[in-house]
């Protein structure tokens, strides 16, 4: 007979923009410099080349940042077991806790 636990678990998201701003950084550096090999092809006998360079830099590198990003997200989840009965107060700075700015006139 197996036991019945009435244990309760807390998940904790602790990513910020600066966990992934480094991601996104070299992302856009990657997309600029395949834009830039398009420019230098544009001049090539066939433009199509330029066009197919692109694409195919941005095809290859999006798996990558979305790995990446995904792997960096996993590992910003905390879970931490809350004893039953134990009332929880939300964390500050929590996205859905903020307070809404109303302007002054």
């Amino acid at each position: 007979m197996s036991k019945v636990s009435n244990q309760n678990y807390r998940f904790v998201c602790t990513l910020t923009f600066g966990d992934i701003y480094g991601q996104i950084i070299v992302w856009l550096i990657t997309i600029v410099l395949s834009l830039a090999s398009a420019l230098a092809l544009m001049g090539a006998r066939r433009p199509v080349y330029a066009l197919v360079t692109v694409g195919l830099v941005v095809l290859l590198s999006l798996p990558f940042l979305l790995f990446a990003f995904v792997t960096t997200l996993l590992n910003h989840i905390e879970v931490m077991a809350v004893e039953p009965g134990t009332k929880t107060e939300p964390i500050p700075g929590n996205v859905s806790q903020q307070q809404p700015v109303q302007a002054t006139s």
